[in-house]
């Protein structure tokens, strides 16, 4: 079992969150809404260990 990791660990992450914002530009809230849905599931599919994603849905669904 792999531990999901929380630490800083993208290489560029200013340059990352500007791709992102930069794909949502034009986008009403219905396609933004879909694309989040759709980059979720690719992410998903390429960590592929179903306990650390089980991990991730634990810690995203907390609230502060």
């Amino acid at each position: 079992m792999t531990a999901l990791n929380t630490k800083a660990n993208i290489n560029g992450p200013d340059e990352f969150y500007a791709d992102l914002l930069s794909v949502h530009e034009g986008l009403t809230k219905e396609q933004s809404d879909a694309l989040n849905a759709r980059l979720i599931l690719l992410m998903a599919n390429h960590i592929g260990d179903r306990e650390v994603l089980s991990q991730a849905l634990r810690a995203a669904a907390l609230k502060d």
